[in-house]
Order: C-alpha cells, then structure tokens, then sequence
C-alpha cells in the first residue's frame, strides 16, 4: 500500500515530537547540574557542554530535528508545524515525574485541547506540492512578501540581541524566545528549501551545483546556531513548564506566517478548509496557553524581617532571615 506524502509527513512530526518534547527536560536536567558547579548558561558560562546528561538531550533534539526536517519535505508547515504541540504535553508530564513542575487539572485540559487542535488540522491540511527545482523555490523566496518578511524579522532580531538582551533578558522570557521563534521561522523555510533540493536529486535531479543551495544551507546555518544559544539561556534562565508553550506558540505562529507567504500553503484551498484550520490552530494555541497559566512557577524565595512581618517599604530593610517556603 503506497502511503501519502502527507502521511509520511504525519509520522515524521509525530516522531519528531517525542524526541523534541523529552530532549527539553534532558537539557534542563543537564543545565540544572551544570549551574550547581559553574556559570549557568543564562549568565554567559558554558560548564553545561561538560554535562552528559545535557549531550543527551541534544542528541536526541537533534533525532526529533532531523525527522523534523524531512516532514517539512513530505508535508506543507501548516500540517507540520503544529504538531510540535505534541511535544509540549511529552515535557510537560515529563517535567511533572522529572523535574517536579507540578501538573493541575487544567493543565491536562490544556494538553485535550492541543491534542483536539492538533487531530483537526490534519484533517483539513492541504496537500503538499514540491517545487520541480530549486530555481523555483528561489522564485518563491525573492517575492517581494516574503522579502519584506525576511527583512523585518533580521531587523527586530538584531534589535532584540543589540538592545533589549543585555536590558531585560533576565527576566523577560519573550527576549530569547522572541530570537529563537524568529530565527526558527527562517530555519523552516530554509531548511524545507535544503529539503527539497536533497529529494530532487536523489530522484536524478541534482540541485548541488546551484548556488542558491548553498545559500539556503548558509542561511539555516546561521539559524540554527542562534536558536540554539538563546533557547539555552532561555532554559536556564526560566522554568521549563514556561518555556515550551511560549516558544511553541510564538514559534508555531511566526513559521506558518512565514511558510505561507513563501510556500502559498493555502493556495488552493477553499474557505472552509482554512476556517478549520485557522479553528484548529486556535485551539491548539488555547490549550498551550491553559497549560501555561495552570503550571507551577518557579519557587521563590520570601523575606523576613526583623519584627517578623511583611515590610512593604525598602528602608527598613533590617531583615535578618531568607527562608525558602519548601523547606518550611
């Protein structure tokens, strides 16, 4: 029985998700160990590349990554994309046995609800269509859309590192994760540019000698390595239960904007198809969001002051105790 490019497409995200969703709590895991003998990786240091566990959770992002990347050949990003939704319910309950970010109630009907988005997109997904050469994918990539797209995201990036990082990336998670959504809604298009030009010429087709492979390939490159630096720092530096809705749906968000100006993923489709999906979508982002509000936050730790009592103004600031409310 031949199966479907999008079926293939299918059970590649699914795959690429389990791998993705558990990677997130190995590098954490990895980050967490690294910070307790050396510089945490949200204030510069690098200890956590000495930490095996942390090698772990990249090997296995990089197996979710890289059966990520032949989705995206088999099947357009509006299929592809929110499947990643998967993997935030895997780090979710994985951060609730592992890292003991208490799940809620609500929390499991956050992760129904991407589950029900999710199973609604692939029914109205549209069919893939692959470009017959890399010219052609060059065509689509110097449309003016999706230039004007391709330079607003460089610059806010480039604004985001040179300006706002050094300000408020401690404790603004939508610095890092703003980089990392849009420098990975570049990573997509390039990456299923590469894609497809590695099919076509294993089917005889070579795209080697053109240049604008190397260019895709350059510019996923660049992507990548950016992604990954800040999704550290951003890992390190905020709860895990946190980060991956966030990166989800900011990410999710920005690469089917992207993959719809370049690609024209719903050319072709009637309105009724693009209502489902656009509901779907939707849905999947509520149930990313309920996931968000219901998770626990960080601990923090509490003051108390020398009379014993909650003291609201900071000059009388004779305190003599930091009590962490765990161990109380």
């Amino acid at each position: 029985m031949t199966i479907s490019d999008n079926t293939l497409g299918l059970i590649l995200a699914v795959s690429s998700s389990l791998f993705i969703g558990t990677s997130f709590i190995l590098k954490k895991k990895g980050l967490q160990r690294a910070a307790a003998c050396g510089l945490r990786a949200g204030g510069g240091g690098y200890t956590y590349l000495l930490q095996p566990l942390w090698w772990t959770g990249m090997i296995t992002m990089i197996v979710g990554e890289a059966a990520n990347f032949v989705a995206y050949v088999y099947a357009p990003a509006v299929l592809v994309t929110p499947l990643g939704a998967l993997s935030i319910i895997i780090s979710a309950f994985l951060a609730h046995f592992m890292l003991k970010e208490q799940l809620r109630r609500m929390g499991v009907i956050g992760c129904v609800c991407c589950i029900v988005g999710s199973v609604v997109i692939v029914l109205h997904a549209p069919q893939e269509h692959t470009p017959s050469s890399l010219q052609e994918v060059w065509n689509l990539a110097t449309e003016p859309a999706f230039l004007i797209y391709a330079a607003a995201a460089v610059s806010i990036v480039l604004v985001l590192i040179l300006h706002f990082e050094s300000r408020y990336g401690q404790t603004n998670i939508l610095i890092y994760l703003g980089i990392c959504s849009l420098m990975g809604s570049l990573t997509v298009v390039s990456i299923k540019a590469i894609g497809i030009a590695i099919k076509l010429t294993l089917e005889g087709i070579s795209q080697i000698a053109y240049p604008q492979t190397w260019f895709f390939v350059t510019v996923a490159s660049v992507c990548v390595v950016t992604q990954l630096n800040y999704l550290n720092k951003a890992l390190d530096t905020f709860n895990a239960a946190i980060v991956s809705p966030i990166y989800y749906v900011m990410f999710t968000t920005l690469t089917i904007v992207a993959s719809i100006i370049m690609y024209k993923d719903w050319s072709g489709q009637n309105a009724s198809n693009i209502a489902s999906e656009i509901c779907g979508f939707i849905t999947v982002l509520s149930g990313t969001i309920i996931l968000h509000i219901n998770r626990e936050q960080e601990p923090s730790m509490a003051v108390t002051w020398y009379n014993g009592e909650s003291v609201k103004s900071i000059d009388d600031m004779h305190y003599i105790i930091l009590e962490d409310p765990e161990n109380q």
